[in-house]
């Protein structure tokens, strides 16, 4: 029986090794499959918040460009819009002085004095705070300018001499803030005028 009890044993200790080694294999193929998919959920973490990050400097970039063109065609609109105000202010002023087609000219400079501030207004939601400085310095000359020019209009003879002397006041205290608002557009757009 001793004899038999020992094979009996050994042949137990065979089963239980091979069952415990197979036991042990499954269990070590197991983690590695669990740590390979756990390595390829983290990579896929992050190739994702890559993506993400691309994705929010690309979208910056366009925003940026969108911002840069709605400024620039702000800056088109009321530089154009100012000049061409100054200029219907001094056609009304010729207009007066030679007491021609005054109506016309002064419809014209209403006309241009309503596109002048639509545009003041739209740029005052757009443009930073630099050229906002500018553009407000050049309204308050030009509203000044406009309306000397329309009190004297009221009664051109009663201010001849007003008259005759306000062209060169708006050379010399208007077109240079038109002037400097134009140079802040520009600046911010980033028109170099050295190249």
């Amino acid at each position: 029986m001793d004899a038999s009890w020992t094979g009996l044993l050994i042949a137990m200790v065979g089963v239980a090794g091979t069952l415990g080694a197979a036991l042990l294999t499954q269990n070590r193929a197991d983690r590695t499959k669990r740590m390979e998919l756990q390595a390829a959920a983290e990579q896929r973490r992050e190739e994702r918040g890559h993506a993400e990050e691309l994705l929010r400097a690309e979208q910056a970039r366009q925003w940026q460009r969108e911002s840069l063109e709605r400024r620039r065609t702000c800056y088109i609109t009321l530089n154009t819009a100012s000049r061409q105000y100054l200029t219907a202010m001094t056609n009304y002023l010729y207009a007066l002085q030679r007491s021609e087609d005054v109506a016309t000219s002064l419809e014209n400079l209403e006309a241009g004095r309503l596109v002048y501030r639509d545009s003041y207004a739209e740029s005052q939601m757009i443009v930073p705070d630099a050229v906002l400085r500018a553009s407000s310095t050049a309204k308050t000359r030009l509203n000044a300018a406009y309306g000397k020019l329309r009190k004297y209009g009221a009664a051109p003879s009663t201010y001849a001499e007003e008259l005759a002397t306000l062209e060169g006041e708006l050379h010399a205290e208007v077109w240079p803030y038109l002037g400097a608002l134009k140079q802040s557009m520009r600046a911010d757009l980033g028109v170099n005028d050295s190249l």
